[in-house]
């Protein structure tokens, strides 16, 4: 079975704040934002820009993020939070699942237990920024909306 994604959305000027605080990231050229209110209520997300599929996380402390390729041994791999409830608890040690091994793995993006145990994820830079200047230097960026 495929991963369906979510789809993004060119800029509408009345649907963002210029004081809007977004994650940018760019892959392979193509530009694209993700709201920090989505991000925040979402994580993790799941998405694929320019045919990367990519895994974006909020960490533990609902302010630190990471983002990654969602990529195991060559194979587009979808992750899970083990437990949703410990992670809005404040709990720090919280884990993902992929679904590909059904290891576990930590916010560094590394396998902690099971047959991915020792591999780690590649990164993916981004920042997080207002939408005004993520959109002034990257005017063709995509929103994510899922």
């Amino acid at each position: 079975m495929s991963p369906s994604f979510p789809s993004s959305s060119a800029f509408q000027a009345r649907n963002r704040s210029r004081d809007d605080v977004v994650i940018g990231l760019t892959v392979g050229g193509t530009a694209r934002a993700y709201p920090w209110e989505s991000f925040a209520t979402e994580s993790p997300i799941v998405d694929r820009v320019n045919g990367m599929p990519l895994l974006l996380l909020l960490g533990p402390d609902r302010k630190s993020f990471r983002v990654f390729v969602s990529r195991i041994d060559g194979h587009d791999t979808e992750f899970f939070l083990q437990s949703n409830a410990d992670v809005q608890a404040g709990q720090k040690d919280w884990n993902l699942l992929d679904t590909t091994t059904a290891s576990q793995w930590n916010f560094q993006g590394c396998a902690t237990s099971g047959p991915a145990q020792g591999k780690c994820l590649d990164r993916v830079p981004a920042l997080k920024d207002y939408w005004f200047d993520w959109r002034n230097y990257h005017p063709d960026t995509s929103v994510y909306k899922h």
